[in-house]
């Protein structure tokens, strides 16, 4: 699994200091890195998510009713996308990763924005 993250503090700021044209370049980018691993038969699933708006944060409650915040459960980083992949190595996985954290940002400059790999195993065992 490869997980793009990004300040979640700064979500807002960061998604309106894109233009319309930096909005184009970056999905252009992202469907590209998904149109190879479809082709290149390594897509499984992934998807883009929202800011922390969107978030909802639930913990089990004593009283059986579920306790439910808005927001991230902790300051720092949110998942803003992930990718699940079904690559040959660790090599290539790193190599799509590094791809994510490329896509461009304001300006067109790489936004290099901390993508993370997870090894998912096929025995829950192995975790």
């Amino acid at each position: 699994m490869i997980q793009l993250n990004v300040p979640a503090a700064e979500w807002d700021a960061i998604m309106s200091s894109f233009s319309k044209d930096d909005m184009e370049a970056m999905f252009a980018h992202m469907n590209a890195l998904n149109n190879d691993l479809t082709s290149a038969g390594e897509w499984v699933e992934g998807r883009g998510l929202g800011g922390p708006s969107m978030v909802k944060t639930v913990r089990a409650a004593s009283d059986g009713q579920p306790q439910v915040t808005d927001g991230p459960a902790r300051a720092g980083q949110i998942l803003a996308g992930y990718w699940i992949v079904d690559v040959d190595s660790e090599e290539r996985a790193l190599e799509i990763a590094a791809r994510a954290s490329a896509c461009p940002g304001p300006g067109g400059k790489p936004g290099s924005d901390p993508v993370e790999v997870h090894r998912i195993p096929e025995d829950p065992a192995q975790a």
